[in-house]
């Protein structure tokens, strides 16, 4: 009964098991963040990808 009571009570792996769920939040918030972050830089590449294409364009006629 007494190596079940000490089995019941040890807490050594709780400590890594809250390391690794907290690591989880933060991978899931910084997934989040660079997806937001990706499409945003996308729309601001393609418009200066658009208006380099006008200024090459008018540089042309």
């Amino acid at each position: 009964m007494k190596l079940f009571n000490e089995i019941l009570n040890d807490e050594s792996g709780a400590t890594a098991i809250e390391y690794g769920l907290i690591a989880a939040l933060i991978a899931v918030a910084l997934i989040a963040a660079l997806g937001s972050l990706g499409g945003s830089l996308n729309n601001t590449f393609n418009g200066v990808g658009g208006e380099l294409n006008t200024a090459n364009k008018k540089m042309a006629d």
